[in-house]
């Protein structure tokens, strides 16, 4: 008996079979991504199987001579190759997969087709065929064959080299010479598949991605996975850049972003000056750190945003562009209006808080004068515990989170949520104390500022108005404590008798009062 004869006869459908049925656990347990290979391969099973079956039963009936010889062979290679499909999928989806060894796709692809091969060489062999004249001819179909298919030879040899070098992975981020920019889903035999931010998939022939110059976005070695932003904006030359980069700066580092690198840190810089003389403003820019690639512009979105409100509240405008035209209208009733209009919100909100309660209304309208807005955007610190800042914040919209540090400990604990209208930061302006807690804007929220200057007269011409003051203090500072630290009734209502004595002494010595 020929050697094709024997391992027709020696291999059956059930040992293959039973092998396939265990791979086919082994991936849905462990590799379920790999289904699609399991199916393959049970695909060639079935072939094997029918053609194992038409075999016997020709045989069975005595068939023999040329077409006998013809099926054989045929059951054999369909045999051999549902063995090597078998063995690739057990080797490369399960077994290396789990002692740790990750092989591109290509790789196993390429071991696989090379199985292929010398299983077919094998059966041939084993048919009594001449390998040597196989060889030759198969040499010459391969040259027609190249010749042909230059360009989709190169993309294939591309997605090789590719996935071989490891220069480009699934998961990089990539720009493309067209400028183009977007994620690298899958790296095949002919194309390499890019997700843009748009929303839309680039086929990119292999070739041409190793012809091109490609930037891969993020990605340095020895460091995290980032990439630099820009967000540009201008300022009039009115306001030194010393001052407006100090601002910025410091609305950026007050409070982490989401997906801005702490290191390195968001900052500011002055680009230029007015260019050619026709400008009338200074080029800034922030420059941060991205470290989610698909989330660019919501993220220069909230950097945006914090740059507007800190120059809102240091009372920076933006530039306007040179040649808008400014003037001053015949009736300035309109002007005047708008004076009326913000001066009367200023002085409801005063009115609209307890600790103003004992105040008269003239003397509410004195302040309403001396308020300062101050906005902020949802994420920002407003005010540090420890920081030292002589002024009271008058919340008119928005909502905020206190939190302190808890004793012992270095996390901060959420102690209260306000929401306008309400105040907060009262110790910094009536006793000089450094700040107590954080206070966090949970939304975008707009306030007022009132600084030490500003209610000095106040207190200067009612002393008396301290020991009212003392009082709503000292309560608000023991419901502080009571949460922080846990204190029961008893202790509260001593706390709130010894505190209204300590901040009353601290107002009366911090104001100048006898």
């Amino acid at each position: 008996m020929s050697l094709w004869h024997a391992l027709v006869d020696r291999w059956t459908v059930v040992p293959v079979g039973v092998a396939l049925t265990l791979a086919a656990a082994l991936i849905n347990r462990f590799a379920p991504k790999s289904r699609k290979d399991l199916r393959r391969t049970a695909i060639l099973y079935a072939l094997y199987l029918a053609a194992f079956a038409i075999d016997r039963a020709f045989h069975r009936l005595g068939g023999a001579g040329l077409w006998g010889e013809r099926l054989h062979f045929v059951t054999a290679l369909i045999e051999a190759y549902t063995i090597v499909s078998l063995g690739g999928l057990v080797l490369f989806d399960v077994a290396l997969p789990r002692i740790g060894v990750a092989l591109v796709s290509i790789t196993s692809d390429l071991a696989v087709g090379v199985a292929y091969i010398v299983a077919t060489l094998g059966v041939i062999h084993g048919a009594g065929m001449d390998l040597g004249s196989v060889i030759a001819t198969s040499a010459i179909v391969s040259g027609v064959l190249a010749l042909s298919l230059q360009a989709t030879l190169g993309n294939i040899l591309g997605g090789v080299a590719l996935q071989l070098d490891g220069s480009i992975h699934v998961g990089d981020w990539i720009q493309l010479d067209n400028g183009k920019s977007g994620k690298v889903k899958a790296i095949r035999w002919r194309h390499t598949v890019v997700e843009t931010r748009d929303w839309d998939t680039i086929v990119v022939p292999n070739a041409s991605l190793l012809a091109s110059n490609i930037t891969i976005l993020g990605k340095r070695e020895g460091a995290a996975y980032q990439h630099r932003m820009w967000v540009y904006f201008n300022v009039d030359f009115r306001y030194a850049p010393q001052q407006v980069i100090a601002i910025v700066n410091d609305a950026l580092c007050a409070a982490p972003i989401d997906r801005v690198a702490a290191e390195p840190k968001p900052h500011c810089i002055c680009l230029d000056f007015a260019k050619d003389g026709r400008d009338s403003f200074a080029y800034y820019a922030v420059r941060y750190w991205l470290t989610d690639l698909a989330v660019d512009d919501p993220t220069s979105s909230v950097i945006r945003s914090r740059i507007y409100a800190a120059l809102k509240r240091a009372e920076i405008p933006l530039a306007r562009a040179s040649q808008t035209v400014f003037f001053t209208p015949d009736d300035e009733t309109q002007e005047e209006r708008r004076r009326i209009r913000h001066h009367e919100k200023r002085v409801k909100a005063l009115g609209s808080i307890d600790l103003f309660k004992p105040l008269t209304d003239a003397e509410r309208e004195i302040l309403a004068d001396r308020l300062r807005y101050a906005p902020f955007t949802a994420g920002e610190t407003i005010t540090k515990q420890g920081a030292v800042a002589h002024w009271l914040y008058v919340l008119v919209s928005g909502m905020v989170d206190i939190q302190a540090r808890v004793a012992g400990e270095s996390i901060h604990k959420t102690v209260a949520s306000l929401r306008a209208p309400s105040f907060f930061g009262e110790a910094g302006l009536m006793t000089g104390e450094p700040r107590t807690a954080d206070v966090i804007a949970t939304s975008d929220v707009e306030c007022y500022r009132l600084d030490k200057e500003a209610f000095q007269k106040v207190l200067e011409e009612r002393p008396e108005m301290a020991r009212e003051m003392s009082t709503t203090l000292a309560s608000r500072r023991v419901e502080l404590m009571a949460v922080r630290d846990g204190l029961d009734v008893e202790s509260r209502q001593r706390r709130q008798k010894s505190e209204e004595e300590r901040i009353l002494a601290r107002i009366q010595d911090f104001f100048g009062l006898t």
